[in-house]
């Protein structure tokens, strides 16, 4: 809210930028939950950041790259892969009590997760407004939809969902489900899900205690996706505020 005392200021976030605040922000909500829980960070481009912050804090960072830490992702058409053949998806990032557990996915573990356990999964479509997510899906089987489910669902696991303003969009997900869902529709489908999702803007307020909204996007050479957020706060939270994004402003493009 405004107030007086309250002034606002203006930010441009890449997407990669975006990334990297979302993990920053992420990283210490689920570090005590690491300690004596287990913890599932799922392959996604967003979750790479979240990883490296993650194991960063756990001092294991050496020898994990988020450039192949997805299972799948969106290219612009022609787009030139640089990954290296030997570069490869090996797994999700699994936690338990304090220790790093490699070569595993969510698929290994859910049925072992248990209350005040929590999985980081990625959405491929945010409505900020009515605070719904949604997961492409192009497996027959529903791919890590379902265990996340049963997990979930099942066993009250938290479900944490990290995911960028560039992925907005201002439907109803849940009639869009039921349209890419339906049986005379061709392509992927989408299943909606319920967490608690986290995008740049609620990464400002858990940071620094600051208000933030979008109120422009887009941009050429580099800011494809780019949003312009208006942060708003007293003297002390737009300082932190100011610090953190200045952190980060020039995060490099993501790259596989």
């Amino acid at each position: 809210m405004y107030t007086i005392e309250n002034k606002t200021e203006q930010y441009l976030l890449t997407t990669a930028a975006g990334k990297r605040l979302i993990a920053k922000a992420v990283a210490p909500l689920i570090i005590e939950a690491i300690k004596s829980h287990t913890v599932v960070i799922m392959g996604g481009t967003t979750n790479g950041y979240i990883a490296e912050e993650v194991l960063s804090l756990l001092d294991k960072v050496d020898g994990f790259s988020k450039s192949a830490f997805f299972r799948g992702a969106t290219f612009a058409p022609g787009a030139v892969i640089k990954k290296s053949t030997d570069a490869k998806f090996n797994g999700d990032i699994i936690i338990k009590n304090g220790e790093v557990i490699l070569g595993k996915t969510i698929f290994d573990v859910a049925e072992s997760l248990e209350k005040g356990d929590i999985i980081l999964k990625g959405a491929n479509a945010v409505n900020t407004q009515s605070k719904q997510a949604g997961i492409l899906v192009a497996s027959p089987v529903a791919g890590t939809c379902l265990p996340i489910l049963q997990a979930v669902a099942g066993k009250r696991v938290e479900l944490i969902i990290p995911v960028g303003l560039e992925k907005r969009v201002t439907a109803d997900i849940n009639r869009l489900a039921l349209k890419l869902n339906a049986p005379s529709t061709s392509g992927l489908r989408m299943m909606p899900v319920i967490g608690r999702i986290i995008t740049e803007l609620d990464a400002i307020e858990i940071l620094c205690g600051a208000n933030a909204e979008l109120f422009a996007a887009g941009g050429v050479c580099g800011a494809q996706g780019s949003c312009w957020i208006a942060v708003t706060g007293n003297e002390e939270q737009l300082d932190k505020a100011s610090e953190i994004i200045k952190s980060l402003i020039n995060e490099p493009p993501f790259e596989v």
